[in-house]
């Protein structure tokens, strides 16, 4: 008898101390009203890790739908679908905004080669978005080598004839592969632009990404001020085919490269943003906006980008209701459209609101992939970024330990102004760049327990920002 409850009482202390560390809800040194958070956002965490439904909306949305380039059918069933999901979690109103957005198409899968040493190589290619076609019979030329684009200016005319390589890689040195892509990008944006001016045939640009692999990465890419004679087509190619040429160019300067595209611009399209609300509580008129960006490149599914921004942004609103959460101010989710290759969503919703006369405190935005949870970066005055550091003792249990100065997204960012508080999710980057803008970026590579937590993440700083939010001129600290 004595043997069995001294088995009960090890094991009940076993499970004691068990809940104790699993359950990061804080006491000690914490305000009776930071308790109270405290115990709110671990519900908020509860009900997305047990009855989360961002996973299953990605399913839905990447593998029946797909890709969905802005003015493409796809990104027309992206908005239905977004239509019928908001209305079906509850919102207490869903509208379409309308927007007219650019329309690309890729046409027919890209083809390149060259010849070097005897041994033909094929290689992994694809066109940049807004580029224009080869000629029907494709283009072939020598190659000239740059790393950047004031290397490129510096050749002036020696380009003309020529195809010119842009091949500066990532800085692999910097942790946040974010500021790595902003040190390369560059060079797919403007390098048609300059190198057309001289007379290029075409330009190639090593794909954004860390890895080496064959996955050619796509993006926009823009023809500045040339005129329609000067364009010409742009491409990108895979990291590994990028490393492997500039070898070969090395051993055989004059090697010459084919490639052929058949992309097209044509006349812009209809779209929408798709748009729904929680009304707030108190101060209806107080608007703070979560959102992602419903269009995605036409390689692959939109995952990562920016599926799992779409689904988590509309799992706040849904673990809100969930947990009859009622907010204060209007919590409105928007679906923007056209972010890839125009931001004509956010520019229009943007317009809309100043038109409207309405009264946007903050917005939170989720562009930036699935993966585990770190933090937040913001954009805001000094007052109220304070105010959200001040919350890491309540978010770091749930491993958010970044809240720094940064910027918040591209779809939110034209709603910026002094006493609008600007947030962007950020999750660890370390992977975001294998899929990116890629035929990589589906749905088998998001985690489901990362994307919920990242649902859980927002939701809980959306509960935050819409209780404590310094929303009047605030007291320079």
């Amino acid at each position: 008898m004595k043997k069995n409850l001294l088995l009960l009482f090890v094991l009940f202390l076993t499970l004691a101390c068990q809940q104790k560390k699993d359950t990061p809800i804080l006491s000690k040194g914490l305000t009776t009203e930071e308790k109270i958070d405290s115990t709110n956002i671990k519900t908020l965490f509860d009900t997305v890790l047990t009855q989360g439904k961002s996973y299953e909306w990605l399913r839905d949305l990447t593998q029946n739908i797909g890709g969905r380039l802005s003015g493409s059918p796809e990104a027309q069933k992206a908005v239905e679908w977004g239509e019928r999901l908001m209305k079906k979690v509850g919102l207490d109103s869903v509208w379409l905004q309308p927007v007219m957005v650019p329309h690309w198409v890729r046409g027919e899968k890209e083809i390149a080669t060259y010849t070097t040493n005897g041994t033909q190589k094929n290689v992994p290619i694809c066109a940049l978005g807004f580029s224009i076609a080869t000629p029907l019979e494709g283009v072939l030329a020598e190659v000239i080598e740059v790393k950047s684009l004031a290397e490129a200016k510096a050749l002036g005319n020696k380009m003309n004839g020529k195809i010119v390589f842009f091949n500066r890689p990532f800085d692999n040195t910097l942790i946040n592969t974010f500021k790595a892509y902003g040190g390369c990008v560059d060079q797919r944006v403007q390098g048609a632009a300059i190198c057309g001016k001289f007379g290029a045939k075409g330009v190639l640009v090593r794909s954004m990404t860390n890895a080496i692999d064959d996955f050619p990465h796509t993006g926009t890419m823009s023809y500045g001020d040339l005129n329609e004679k000067q364009f010409i087509p742009a491409a990108a190619i895979s990291s590994k085919a990028a490393t492997i040429l500039s070898k070969d160019l090395q051993e055989n300067p004059t090697l010459k490269f084919y490639f052929k595209q058949n992309c097209k611009n044509l006349p812009d399209a209809p779209s929408f943003n798709v748009v729904g609300e929680l009304k707030g509580s108190k101060t209806p008129e107080n608007i703070f906006v979560v959102g992602g960006h419903l269009d995605s490149w036409d390689l692959g599914e939109g995952a990562h980008d920016d599926g799992t921004g779409v689904v988590q942004s509309l799992e706040v609103a849904y673990l809100f209701k969930k947990n009859n959460i009622k907010p204060k101010n209007t919590i409105r989710i928007v679906f923007f459209m056209n972010e890839e290759n125009g931001t004509r969503g956010a520019k229009k919703y943007a317009e809309l609101a100043k038109l409207n006369k309405e009264k946007h405190i903050g917005g939170l935005e989720s562009d930036a992939g699935g993966h585990t949870p770190r933090g937040f970066s913001v954009d805001a005055n000094k007052a109220n970024t304070t105010l959200l550091q001040s919350w890491k003792k309540l978010l770091s249990p749930y491993g958010l330990h970044d809240i720094d100065k940064g910027g918040s997204g591209a779809d939110i960012t034209p709603l910026k102004e002094e006493n609008v508080t600007l947030v962007g999710y950020r999750p660890d980057s370390q992977r975001y760049f294998d899929y990116h803008h890629t035929s990589r970026d589906t749905f088998d590579k998001v985690n489901k327990r990362e994307l919920e937590l990242g649902s859980a993440s927002m939701a809980s700083i959306v509960y935050l920002m819409d209780k404590y939010l310094y929303t009047n001129t605030p007291v320079k600290l």
